[in-house]
């Protein structure tokens, strides 16, 4: 018994810490091969870069934690960065309307995946696959596959400007990250949301709003993905119809390898952060060292087949 519980203290460790150690081994790894890893100005590029792909493997976590998937927030970003900047540049719409109008975008887009998923019955990957679809195709239609600029200097504030000395980027990251954290630790529907991702019918028969839940879960997602879009956006001072192409394989890689599991109820969204930032790291590390793309893209490859089996490996000690 004693032997048992000690190795499912290691998987739960594993787990937990092996994410932390991942990110400290590349730092190291990448510091001791290039004298400019650890400058401060790398380091706020860092954070800077990744800030859209926190805040959008933030929704992600939400969903996998459902036991889900969204695979069209790469899409959303899109539309939603296009449209509300050609509300600004095109329509002449002040700033703050055209940045909530393109939450709400966001939001709608979400709930029409949790709707698709709830009452069409349809598997979350299927769901969100054709939404990844729908939601590129009208960016370029939108966009008639050109970037839109004009911006002002309010929009792309959130992308160049700063609050103080910490860039807005890195500010607006860890506000979405504190109030999904707060959401998931500190009411009843994050409880919710572990509860269905670690047994959905159990979950109805105790009296959980499954399908309400599932719902607003997936509508939160598509709105941080509406506002990753536009802080890439911002950042990039125009919008551009190809934009977060790739960005829903980063969301559901930092999310794994932030410990998210693949099969729902087990993570949590600071994991997804460091997940991020490995992801972050480790390619700004490769262009310190000049790794051209094609291979990058097979070692981010690699890190996340090895990430996935050792949660799966770790799950199975858990449960021995």
């Amino acid at each position: 018994m004693t032997a048992i519980i000690q190795r499912r203290a290691l998987a739960g460790w594993l787990r937990r810490g092996m994410v932390f150690l991942i990110l400290l081994v590349l730092a190291i790894f990448f510091a001791l091969t290039s004298d400019r890893f650890f400058q401060g100005g790398n380091l706020v590029n860092i954070a800077v870069q990744n800030a859209h792909v926190i805040v959008v493997a933030t929704g992600m976590t939400l969903t996998m934690l459902l036991g889900g998937i969204d695979l069209s927030v790469g899409s959303v970003a899109a539309l939603v960065g296009a449209i509300s900047a050609g509300l600004i540049a095109r329509n002449g719409l002040p700033t703050e309307v055209a940045l909530g109008l393109g939450l709400g975008l966001g939001f709608l887009l979400g709930l029409a995946n949790g709707a698709l998923v709830v009452y069409g019955k349809l598997p979350p990957f299927v769901a969100t696959l054709a939404m990844m679809g729908v939601a590129r195709g009208l960016t370029l239609v939108y966009t008639e596959g050109r970037p839109i600029s004009g911006l002002g200097d309010t929009y792309t504030f959130w992308g160049t400007g700063k609050f103080g000395t910490v860039p807005a980027p890195i500010v607006l990251a860890i506000v979405v990250v504190v109030l999904a954290w707060l959401l998931l630790t500190r009411t009843r529907f994050g409880l919710h949301i572990y509860a269905i991702g670690g047994g959905e019918e159990t979950s109805r028969l105790a009296g959980v709003a499954v399908n309400r839940v599932k719902l607003l879960t997936y509508a939160i997602s598509g709105l941080l993905a509406g506002l990753g879009g536009m802080l890439l956006a911002a950042r990039l001072w125009s919008a551009q119809p190809q934009i977060g192409v790739g960005l829903e394989l980063d969301a559901i890689a930092a999310a794994v390898l932030g410990g998210v599991s693949l099969f729902g109820g087990v993570g949590g969204v600071l994991g997804a952060v460091v997940g991020a930032l490995i992801v972050g790291v480790l390619a700004n590390g490769m262009n310190l060292l000049r790794v051209a793309s094609y291979p990058q893209q097979v070692i981010q490859g690699i890190v996340l087949v090895l990430a996935v089996t050792v949660d799966m490996y770790t799950k199975r000690l858990e449960n021995r």
